[in-house]
Parts: C-alpha cells; sequence; structure tokens
C-alpha cells in the first residue's frame, strides 16, 4: 500500500441538495470498500432501534419511534469504518517503520483496518511489536504506580466520547481512586464552553430540548452548525418543520447545503422525483467571530420592539434591567461592522422571532469555538429570556454534540472539575478520600506536558496529539513523556508519536459483541437531549485479542491500586449489570432501576430542571449575562488590510480526525484536501488566483512562527476576510493560548492569519506536518 496516492484534483460548485443519491451512493462506496456490502447492510437495520446499537458517530437523538433506516450517511461510514473486513496486524508493523507511517495521512493510517494485537514501541528498530496482555499491562502498571509515588497529578487520563456510560464511570473512579481529577476528554476541545455557559444562565450543563419539542415549535434559530455532515439525522426534524411552515432562521458563514436544501434518501418518491425541501427561510452569513455581535443586535432589536415576556421576566429571571441598560447603549454601526451584517438582517430575525410563541435555539461549535464563545452561548440564552423562551413546550436552547457519549462521560464523572462529581456520595460507596483539587483541562494537560509535569498519558480513545492546537509544540514534547498507552480500534497519528514506553492496546468496537463470564453484555450512552440508551453490540470481534474498555481499566485498577473490597473489579468485567447498579448509588436521582429504564423507547431523560422553568443557579432564577464588551480576540492583533479570520471545517466525508475520503461533496472539492477558501474580493485584493498555492500563517505576537504551507486558494463563497481550512491539518496554527475564556475550549472559529503566496506548485508535507519554528 502506497502511503498516498494520485488525486484527480475537482473544484467546482455542488448544485445539488442535501441527502438524496448523492447520500444513497456514499453509504455504498465505504460499505463496498470495506468489504462489508451485505453484512453492513444487514447491520445498519438495527442502526439506533431500541434494541440495537447505539451510532458510533454523533450524539443525536436516538427516537422511541425510529424510522426503517434510522441512520445517515455519515452515520453509515462510521459503521462500515469500525465493521471493516480489513486487518492491521503484527504484518504490517513488521513491513512498516514509525518514522515511515508519520509520512502516511489520516485517510491511509486507518486504511490497513482493524488493530488486531498488542504491540509495544521498539526504539531499536523504529517499529511496534507483539506483546501478550499480560506483559503489557504489568508494565503499564509498573510505571503508573511509580508515577504516583512521585506525584499522582503527573498521570493524565484522556477519553474521547465512544466510551459507554459503564466505561467510563470505572475510568474516572480509577483516576479519582489513583489521586487525581486528570480527566480531560473531547469535550473540553469542543462544548466545555456549553458547560460553563449553561449552568450561568440556566442552571444546567444541558440543553433543554427534548425530540418532541421540534414537533410543536413554530420558530427555529440556527447558529454554528452544519447537520448536513455533523448530524444529518436532525435534517428529517428540520424537514417536518419547513413543511409545516415554521421559519428555520441561520447564521452561519458558509452557506452548508445541509440548511438550504434536503432530498430525503429514505423517501423513494423524494428520491425518484427529486423533490427538495427548503431548510432556511433566512440565512444570514455572520462574519466569522461576530456571533456575539449579531445576537446582541437581535437581542436589541426585540428590546425596541417591546416583544418581551414581562411576566416571565419578573417572575422567573435576574438581572434584566442591567442587561437592557447595556443593550440600549450599543451602537448599531459598531455591531453591524462586527458582525458583518446590516442592521435590517438582524431587525428581520428579530420580527419573525417576535411573532413566535415558541422557539428553539440550535448551535454547535461555531459559538463555542471562539474566544468569546461563553458569552455568546449566554447572549444566546438572553435572547430566548426574552420572550420566556424555556420550560415551554417547543421552546429552549439545543447545543448539538458531536461525539456520541461525549455527554454521558461527563455525566459519569469523566471531568476535571471536582465539584461536578458527588465525591462525599463515592467516598462512603469505596471507602476513600477522593482528590479535591482540580485536574487538567485539554488544554492545561497540553501545558503539562510542554512544562515537563506529566509523566504518563492514558488515552482511552481518541487521537489526542492530532485534535489539538499547536501541534508543532506538542508533538515534541508529547516524545518526552516517560509512557503513552493508546486504547484504540485503528491506528492514529497520536500513536505514532511514542513516548519513552509506548503500547497500542486494540480494544472491542461498540458495534462489536462483548461476551464475558455472565454472557453477552450491553453498555449504554447519552444523547445530546441527555436521555440514556442502552445499545447492544452485534458483530463478531475482530480478533480474539480484544479486550473491552471495561476489562481494560479493571485489569489497570486490580494492578495499580490497593486491594479494595468494595472495589469489585472482576464482578464488575463478569456482569455490566453490576456496574449499573453501582451507577444508580451514585447517581440515585438519575440512574435508578438503570437496568430497565436504559431499554425503554426513546430511553430515560436525566433531570432537566430548567424544563421545568426550575432554575439551579446563585440567584434561584434565570441569569440575564451582560458582557464585557464585544471584542472577540482581546489577545490578538486587530484586524489589518492583510489579516483574515481562519476558521477550521470538517469535510462531508470525515468524522472528527477520521477522514473517510478526500471529497467534500456539498462543497465540491474532490481529491484533497489541502485547500483554503476564500472570497474573491480578498483574492483580488491578495493579488491572488482561484488554485494559486498559498502559505498561511498565524498572526501572534509569542515568538512562535505557525505556518502551514501548500494550500491551494478556492473562491468560496464566505464573507470578506475570512477564511476557511480544513481540521485537524489546520490545527498547526491555532496557539494553545487561544482558547475561550472561562472554558478553555480551543477557539479553533476564529484565528487570525495572513496568506502568502508561494512560488511555483510547491508541495508540502502530507498531512499538514507542523511548520513551526521560533524566531531568532
Amino acid at each position: 500500500m502506497m502511503k498516498s496516492r494520485a488525486k484527480r484534483i475537482s473544484l467546482k460548485p455542488y448544485v445539488g441538495p442535501a441527502g438524496g443519491w448523492g447520500s444513497a451512493r456514499s453509504v455504498g462506496n465505504i460499505l463496498a470498500r470495506e468489504n462489508v456490502l451485505a453484512s453492513g447492510s444487514l447491520l445498519l437495520t438495527r442502526h439506533n432501534k431500541v434494541d440495537g446499537f447505539q451510532c458510533v458517530g454523533c450524539a443525536w437523538v436516538k427516537p422511541a419511534q425510529p424510522l426503517p433506516f434510522e441512520f445517515c450517511e455519515n452515520g453509515a461510514k462510521t459503521v462500515a469504518w469500525e465493521i471493516t473486513n480489513h486487518r492491521c496486524g503484527p504484518d504490517f508493523f513488521a513491513e512498516h517503520t514509525v518514522t515511515d507511517l508519520l509520512d502516511w495521512d489520516d485517510y491511509h493510517l486507518e486504511q490497513p483496518g482493524r488493530l488486531t494485537h498488542p504491540l509495544r514501541y521498539d526504539l531499536e528498530s523504529d517499529r511496534y511489536r507483539p506483546v501478550s496482555w499480560g506483559a503489557a499491562l504489568d508494565e503499564i502498571a509498573r510505571e503508573l504506580r511509580a508515577s504516583r509515588a512521585r506525584d499522582p497529578k503527573r498521570a493524565v487520563f484522556y477519553s474521547s466520547g465512544r466510551c459507554s456510560n459503564e466505561a467510563s464511570y470505572l475510568y474516572a473512579l480509577f483516576a479519582r481512586l489513583y489521586g487525581n481529577n486528570n480527566l480531560p476528554d473531547s469535550s473540553n476541545l469542543c462544548h466545555e464552553t456549553t458547560s460553563v455557559a449553561l449552568p450561568e444562565s440556566i442552571g444546567q450543563p444541558v440543553g433543554s430540548v427534548s425530540l418532541a419539542d421540534w414537533g410543536h415549535t413554530d420558530c427555529i434559530l440556527f447558529f454554528g452548525q452544519n447537520p448536513g455532515s455533523n448530524s444529518p439525522r436532525m435534517l428529517h426534524p428540520l424537514q417536518e418543520a419547513s413543511e409545516r411552515g415554521v421559519p428555520i432562521i441561520t447564521y452561519n458563514p458558509l452557506r452548508e447545503r445541509g440548511l438550504e436544501r434536503f432530498t430525503n434518501p429514505q423517501s423513494p418518491t423524494e428520491i425518484l422525483t427529486g423533490h427538495e425541501t427548503r431548510i432556511s427561510s433566512q440565512y444570514h452569513q455572520v462574519k466569522t467571530g461576530g456571533d456575539l455581535a449579531a445576537l446582541t443586535g437581535i437581542c436589541k432589536a426585540v428590546l425596541e420592539l417591546g416583544a418581551l415576556d414581562h411576566g416571565f421576566i419578573a417572575e422567573h429571571t435576574h438581572g434584566f434591567t442591567a442587561f437592557a441598560e447595556w443593550l440600549r447603549g450599543q451602537d448599531w454601526a459598531e455591531l453591524e461592522r462586527r458582525a458583518g451584517l446590516p442592521r435590517i438582517a438582524l431587525e428581520a430575525t428579530a420580527a419573525v422571532y417576535a411573532r413566535s410563541q415558541a422557539t428553539i435555539a440550535v448551535y454547535g461549535m461555531g459559538l463555542t469555538q471562539h474566544r468569546a464563545g461563553v458569552d455568546t452561548v449566554q447572549m444566546l440564552a438572553n435572547l430566548l429570556l426574552l420572550r420566556g423562551n424555556m420550560g415551554r413546550s417547543g421552546a429552549g436552547i439545543c447545543p448539538v454534540r458531536g461525539h456520541s457519549n461525549v455527554q454521558g462521560q461527563r455525566t459519569m464523572g469523566v471531568t476535571e472539575k471536582p465539584d461536578l462529581v458527588p465525591l462525599d456520595r463515592l467516598k462512603r460507596q469505596y471507602g476513600f478520600e477522593p482528590p479535591r483539587e482540580a485536574g487538567f483541562t485539554s488544554v492545561e494537560a497540553c501545558e503539562a506536558i510542554l512544562a515537563g509535569t506529566v509523566d504518563c498519558f492514558i488515552e482511552l480513545g481518541g487521537n489526542f496529539v492530532r485534535a489539538v492546537p499547536d501541534r508543532g509544540r506538542v508533538e515534541p514534547a508529547w516524545r518526552r513523556l516517560r509512557l503513552t498507552v493508546n486504547a484504540i480500534t485503528k491506528l492514529n497519528r497520536t500513536a505514532l508519536v511514542p513516548g519513552e514506553i509506548s503500547y497500542i492496546l486494540p480494544v472491542l468496537g461498540r458495534i462489536e459483541t462483548d461476551r464475558q463470564a455472565t454472557g453477552i453484555q450491553s453498555l449504554s450512552m447519552e444523547d445530546t437531549t441527555g436521555c440514556a440508551h442502552g445499545s447492544r453490540g452485534m458483530r463478531r470481534p475482530a480478533s480474539a485479542h480484544l479486550i473491552s474498555e471495561i476489562r481494560l481499566v479493571a485489569e489497570l485498577g486490580k494492578r495499580v491500586l490497593e486491594p479494595n473490597p468494595r472495589v469489585p473489579w472482576d464482578a464488575w468485567c463478569d456482569d455490566y449489570r453490576l456496574i449499573r447498579e453501582a451507577i444508580s448509588k451514585t447517581y440515585p436521582e438519575t440512574f435508578f432501576d438503570y437496568d430497565r429504564r436504559m431499554w425503554e423507547p426513546g430511553g430515560f431523560q436525566r433531570p432537566l430542571p430548567a424544563c421545568k422553568r426550575e432554575w439551579h443557579t446563585k440567584t434561584g432564577k434565570a441569569n440575564f449575562i451582560t458582557p464585557n464588551g464585544l471584542d472577540e480576540d482581546r489577545d490578538m492583533p486587530e484586524d489589518g488590510p492583510d489579516v483574515l479570520r481562519m476558521m477550521t471545517l470538517r469535510s462531508n466525508d470525515q468524522f472528527n480526525t477520521t477522514v473517510f475520503g478526500y471529497d467534500d461533496r456539498f462543497r465540491g472539492i474532490k481529491g484533497t484536501r489541502d485547500v483554503l477558501l476564500m472570497n474573491r474580493l480578498d483574492i483580488d485584493r491578495l493579488g491572488l488566483a482561484d488554485g494559486a498555492m498559498v502559505r498561511i500563517e498565524t498572526v501572534a505576537d509569542d515568538g512562535v512562527r505557525r505556518e502551514l504551507p501548500g494550500l491551494r486558494v478556492v473562491d468560496y463563497d464566505l464573507p470578506v476576510g475570512c477564511v476557511g481550512a480544513y481540521y485537524p491539518e489546520a490545527n498547526v496554527l491555532l496557539p494553545l493560548w487561544h482558547y475561550a475564556v472561562g472554558s478553555m475550549t480551543p477557539a479553533a472559529k476564529s484565528i487570525p492569519v495572513r496568506v502568502h503566496r508561494m512560488d511555483g506548485d510547491t508541495a508540502r508535507t502530507r498531512h499538514g506536518r507542523p511548520q513551526m519554528s521560533l524566531h531568532p
């Protein structure tokens, strides 16, 4: 297999809708490519069904009454990716050195297939070599014990959103028994802003919208989320809302096809006739980083219209007077400049909103991944509070989580914030003194690695090094770690950046049957609306040498920690129902009768007090929160004539750092990911041309040069002064310290950059290898 392929590059506008034949063909293509066309098609009939398996992709709702095919294009891709018949075993690693593999891009690293054996890195040969599970776990345990003796805080326990509730609960317990709260997870990189903003506004860290609310709403506001690629099953309730005349108003820098037009690929009539449903009734291309100003303008217009729910404000809110006074003081010209939109656009939104009796506000990482992300989410909450759109049928705030069960992990205690965990209850339940000191966020973990104050990094799923900012600085520091452990299902770049001692530990996927002493086990997950669901694996494991994440954590627990009769690691491995029983004792208000309720159609919902207009805030009410200002990037230079704002993007052919292919169908880009989307006016103003090869560099005065060469300019419809490049390749341009104030979520949606023409068609290193140096 070659480390890269010659690709035919095509760049032309896509004229079709989201869904339709394009979606159907894409699903068929990946099932065939992974050699699971027949078995995968059959397995997909159990996808997101009540007695089936939970999607391994996004966290969208698993409905009580599912469609015959309750999966989307990207969901099918993640299934095919996991159940592939391709295998990546010891022979593969005998053939390839780690140095050679570092030149492979993300797609080709994962294409060899599922990992089959535990592996240990051998420095002398620069290869991963097979090792027994016993030898691997014994050495990992020795290193963890040695680090713990030095200082328990020198180990980090990271997890991605794919872990089940059961595995997450044990993992969090293991870390606290070990002696720290260093439990960063992928939420830190995407929606931690939500978890910080909403508790202050409405008293809960998650949204307030159920699937049923979508059928009762009469207005939907959409901010910074792309359902066509990131959560396509959401297009079904959006289509239904549009067809009954519900206005859908979108604010997004790019015109995403899933927010414009949709053809339902599960409707034979629509497929055969080419029928398209209009999704957005208004589409406003807000400037990158301009959402806070845009939302402020909408709030100001609503106030000027007098369209307020005075009764709700008086009874249920705090801080309105100060907020209203601040709104009145905002200058329309400044709001227009910062939002990149005319006043009339914001007033048009306000007029429609003012007529609504029940509004849902949906948002994604287009709001959370900004320096002012917390302020922006709270401003969206302010907008809803102005008209009482909390705790009302068909209304509320709806953050769309990315990875399946990233929200459930937090519920289970995978968090660096000890105040979010019932530590006193854990103390009584397991007879130990839990650590009370806050642990590391993902950004803080990187800072500690750079500072040399971390010895061991355990990664339960994910691709941490590839996903985090400032890769040019983090990767060299990562190699200085004493121990790195990658519990994964497929090869990724993080595993190829070994520490002094490095392991690849292959684990079962969610779709695979997990047979233990008491029989085949079931797992559970939480969706984006706070509902917990059961999930049954249905595929034969890819290798006899795989173990479950639960058994991996338990085996480490037995080897690393002192014996504790109250912590029955072996019994938990034998019967996962006992884990759920333990969870119900730690969280009795939510998880009582857990083993039965998780199989209820639609799952069971965690308590959401804001839905009942109960406000668990310091004031006892929902809070209007007034921001300190509208500056998006207080730590970056002001925009200049040659400074553009770059946002990172995901393609239609990827999920997080997993790249399924080189095509981004909805954006008309085929055969490449090495592109920079630019407005035609910026192309002309900077003396460039469509198709020109350029180098982009970050504008930051911290002594570090961050650049990414070899991108092809693509003339694209996005606001003047804004550019877009693909994640994770463009992460090298994002400084580690450039994050949302209050949440430390990397501000990947607004990075100030300069664009420089390259001489000739100079090719850069594959997969965006970091270009970074210190200024002399």
